[in-house]
């Protein structure tokens, strides 16, 4: 069961900005079915919907979202659900997220405001989280 995608809905984006796959609040449609404009929830910059399993920052993940070309359009899926599908997936323990903590892809971390969490992306002292209704930057590895 699909919910409808209208202008105020948060989706994943490519980010031209930040160059991620981040949360974003649809601002324009192009259609009832096609997202125009959105803007980043972490840097505030406003431009075109970017699909995320196109983009190339996508190439570096798992498979997290499958596609529908049939018709042309793309299958967007919320961060909820995409949260509950990594959730499903892992086999990895909560651990409580500590900023000098090291974490690899895949791991489950345990934010005390944020809660359960799935590393999605790992750079040097940052990390890509999706949580339950957000994905945010964190950092980690700090000493």
């Amino acid at each position: 069961m699909a919910s409808a995608i209208t202008t105020g809905k948060d989706v994943l984006s490519y980010c031209t900005k930040c160059k991620l796959n981040l949360s974003h609040t649809i601002v324009a449609m192009k259609d009832e079915k096609s997202i125009a404009k959105v803007v980043c929830n972490t840097c505030k910059s406003t431009h075109a919907y970017k699909d995320p399993s196109l983009s190339n920052a996508s190439k570096t993940r798992t498979k997290t979202r499958s596609t529908t070309k049939s018709t042309g359009n793309t299958k967007v899926i919320s961060i909820s659900d995409l949260w509950m599908e990594q959730l499903n997936k892992t086999t990895s323990k909560s651990q409580p997220y500590t900023i000098d903590c090291k974490y690899n892809q895949g791991d489950v971390i345990d934010h005390s405001k944020f809660g359960p969490g799935i590393v999605q992306s790992v750079k040097e002292g940052t990390m890509e989280v999706v949580f339950r209704h957000e994905i945010k930057t964190l950092v980690h590895n700090r000493a």
